[in-house]
């Protein structure tokens, strides 16, 4: 029921954006403000949405996830599974080139796929991807080493993009791709690191040629400062408008406000190989103190809900689990049962411009740990350093207590669970910055990747949420909505539940 009410505002919401006055006019250039300046551009390195979001405009993807989430072709025109479900056929879009002039074929696609092995977020093909074969030109063929439920939806991941394999080719030894040549509908042109990055239109394209000549993906970490860029008119769209200014900014003359539906959940984790976290009686206090469903109210303006999972209720696995609720007095108890004395300090990392209210909750977080005998210092860091230091080894890992958001993007239980708690995930291998491990629940997630029946993989996953949950490795905080905002005259841009604006077939009413 949930999956069709997010289906239906999706709809709508496209509907009302697609139904333009006039007929769209070509040219221009179109500025998107947004918190996080992106940590890479190359899809082995990326690991956040502002960098998702501007590589979706340069390099495409074998499958996509379209507006109302279903799993529709791409590069990949059609596919196919053996009966064992062992071995997925993808049967390639022909007369596709890179921005380079590259053919893309099947050698690509195995360039791509074998270079991804190496990637940040492998864990999405490898290792249930033993070989890639390459049958002809246009056809290419998974071999797994068993059935993969989730793979169909991990190929429209936006980090498994094709880049030129002569660009890959000339790639020198650890060195990253900086200006991707991908086969979108734009082409990189420029990125001024901290300030902006610049995109020119594709006229090769093999699909609908975009209207506008260019797109800039602006950098502006300050919510108040991305609000009064588009007042004055600066920039043409904004991500993440604060809440308790979307009124006011409905009730302006030439702007708009964007509501749109989200899949990431919002949450704080716990270093649980260091103290105090080391203690479930600790991080079971700090779920207790906090009064999520105030911060939802008062701080997000309603516009989320209070978490019952780790994952949110729109994702395929959810199961949601009986909720830790406001009580500062259990959390007291369980704190001295733990032996934590009053005046115990932690420092606590997050970051600033990257997810709705993200400073302010965190302020909050402190504020209500402090009426428990814990003081936080807050530390926040530039958004790629801040994904740096969170990524180190265990051994070298200085963070204890960190914000964190994860965009279940993929509507699959398997991208939210898996590269967040199993154990084989820790990094450097993957996103377990917990450095959480349990044996049970480790056995049911590996179960839930190979179950074919539906029913049996929600079982699997239900079983793994409660005992993540009652071992409360984060302090589950919310899951979160859309608020954006645009000038009138931007016309076209897709508001995605991927928490992406998408400027493919955006035009300016100039």
């Amino acid at each position: 029921m949930a999956r069709k009410a997010l289906v239906l505002m999706v709809s709508v919401l496209l509907v009302g954006m697609a139904v333009w006055a006039q007929t769209p006019k070509p040219g221009g250039e179109m500025i998107i403000a947004f918190g996080t300046d992106p940590e890479s551009l190359d899809p082995n390195k990326i690991s956040s949405a502002p960098a998702g979001m501007v590589l979706t405009h340069i390099a495409e993807t074998l499958l996509f996830m379209t507006e109302d989430l279903e799993v529709a072709p791409l590069l990949a025109e059609s596919w196919a599974f053996s009966e064992d479900s062992k071995v997925l056929t993808l049967y390639l879009r022909k007369g596709v080139v890179f921005h380079d002039g590259t053919p893309f074929d099947a050698h690509a696609v195995k360039v791509n796929l074998e270079r991804f092995r190496k990637a940040i977020f492998r864990f999405l093909l490898y290792p249930r991807v033993e070989t890639i074969e390459v049958v002809d030109e246009y056809t290419v063929r998974l071999h797994l080493d068993m059935p993969f439920a989730p793979i169909l939806a991990h190929l429209t991941h936006n980090f498994v993009a094709m880049v030129s394999p002569r660009q890959i080719a000339e790639l020198p030894e650890g060195k990253d791709i900086m200006e991707p040549v991908g086969t979108g509908p734009f082409k990189f042109d420029k990125w001024v690191r901290g300030e902006y990055v610049r995109l020119v239109k594709n006229p090769d394209y093999w699909g609908d040629k975009p209207y506008l000549d260019s797109v800039v993906f602006k950098v502006v970490p300050s919510d108040a400062t991305r609000l009064v860029l588009l007042e004055t008119g600066e920039v043409h769209a904004i991500m993440r408008v604060p809440p308790l200014d979307a009124p006011r900014v409905a009730a302006t003359p030439g702007l708009e406000v964007v509501r749109a539906p989200s899949v990431r959940t919002i949450y704080i984790g716990f270093n649980v190989t260091k103290p105090p976290f080391t203690d479930v009686r600790v991080r079971q206090a700090f779920n207790y103190a906090v009064d999520k469903e105030a911060i939802v109210k008062e701080i997000l303006g309603g516009a989320g809900g209070v978490s019952d999972a780790p994952i949110m209720p729109l994702i395929f696995g959810y199961s949601p689990q009986p909720p830790y609720k406001y009580d500062p007095e259990k959390a007291e108890a369980l704190l001295k049962e733990a032996g934590i004395p009053k005046g115990y300090k932690i420092t606590f990392h997050h970051p600033t411009g990257r997810y709705m209210m993200d400073a302010a909750i965190a302020e909050a977080v402190q504020a209500y740990l402090r009426e428990v005998g814990i003081e936080l210092e807050l530390v926040t860091m530039e958004w790629a350093a801040y994904l740096a230091f969170l990524r180190k080894p265990v051994a070298e890992a200085a963070h204890v207590m960190f914000l964190l958001g994860w965009g279940c993007v993929t509507l699959d239980a398997d991208y939210g669970l898996f590269a967040l708690f199993h154990s084989s995930q820790w990094p450097t291998a993957g996103w377990n910055i917990l450095f959480y491990g349990n044996p049970t629940v480790d056995r049911l997630l590996e179960q839930a990747r190979v179950a074919v029946d539906p029913a049996a993989r929600k079982d699997l996953y239900s079983q793994a949420i409660a005992q993540i949950w009652q071992d409360a490795p984060w302090l589950f905080l919310h899951y979160e909505g859309q608020i954006n905002a645009q000038r009138t005259v931007a016309k076209g841009l897709v508001h995605h539940p991927r928490e992406y604006i998408l400027a493919h077939k955006a035009w300016l009413d100039r």
